[in-house]
């Protein structure tokens, strides 16, 4: 591991010269907005049934073009933390909340690829039992996404990576579980979000969904344990990355709860907008 984070390392201090040509004045205003773009990469989770699924980032990169080589890449993570890795648990990150992995001025032009380095410090907990994730080698060297996207001078742009830890993580048995990454990017320009709230709150999981073709879009509500600890959700759920359209939200409710699923029919989605249907009730 050191010797990746020491590789993690010499690729920022390449690069460091050229990025910071694209800086902010003392105000936070960008020096050269015709030349520089603001893009924002953020990472949310998609439903997974596990305790907690605990994950390391050491670096977001992004490139210019789509070659698969490992060359042309800049690294734009938080600079306190490139190559020492801030872990996240995924598991957390419901109800429509995510965290953000950048903010940075970067050239503007072709955005062919956005690489996300992981670390080797990625856990599970089952039943209240943490094991390792083990990551393969071909994942080491960084997951990259491919987005081909023209980021124009002045202009910003929020990329989000919905995480999908049901389909990310393998069992082997024996208590083994490896981390083969399943991500999904989606841009605020491109994309809607429905949110929601079912209230009252309840103490049992909903998964709140959408489907378009096969492709399903889905988040857990927050949940109340009623123990009233000041942690207990509200009921709110938020489904991001959804391309523009007219849905059927269905919220599923946990199957030792006995309560059926719902339907809200007509849900419309527009790009770069979000869609709120208000409360919803289990009978």
């Amino acid at each position: 591991m050191k010797k990746f984070k020491l590789k993690v390392l010499g690729i920022f201090a390449m690069t460091l010269l050229s990025l910071s040509l694209f800086s902010c004045d003392d105000n936070g205003n960008d020096n050269n907005n015709e030349t520089t773009s603001r893009l924002m990469v953020k990472m949310s989770d998609a439903p997974g049934d596990y305790d907690e699924v605990n994950i390391e980032v050491l670096d977001v990169m992004i490139k210019a073009n789509s070659d698969s080589g490992d060359d042309g890449w800049i690294s734009i993570g938080d600079k306190t933390q490139v190559g020492e890795g801030k872990i996240y648990d995924l598991l957390k990150l419901t109800g429509g909340t995510n965290i953000m992995l950048t903010d940075s001025l970067v050239p503007s032009g072709s955005l062919g690829q956005i690489r996300l380095l992981l670390g080797d410090e990625n856990t599970v907990v089952v039943d209240g039992e943490k094991f390792a994730l083990t990551t393969p080698s071909a994942q080491q060297s960084g997951l990259k996404l491919q987005v081909n996207q023209t980021l124009i001078g002045g202009t910003t742009y929020e990329f989000l990576l919905d995480f999908d830890v049901d389909k990310s993580i393998v069992t082997t048995g024996s208590s083994k579980y490896i981390l083969k990454p399943v991500i999904r990017v989606s841009t605020m320009e491109a994309s809607g979000v429905i949110k929601g709230i079912v209230s009252p709150a309840v103490d049992y999981q909903v998964l709140a969904s959408v489907q378009q073709g096969e492709i399903i879009f889905s988040a857990f509500a927050t949940m109340d344990d009623k123990d009233g600890d000041s942690n207990d959700g509200d009921g709110t759920f938020q489904i991001n990355g959804i391309p523009s359209g007219t849905y059927t939200l269905t919220l599923t409710p946990d199957p030792t709860s006995g309560k059926t699923p719902i339907t809200v029919d007509n849900v419309i989605v527009y790009n770069g907008k979000t869609t709120d249907v208000g409360s919803v009730a289990f009978p």
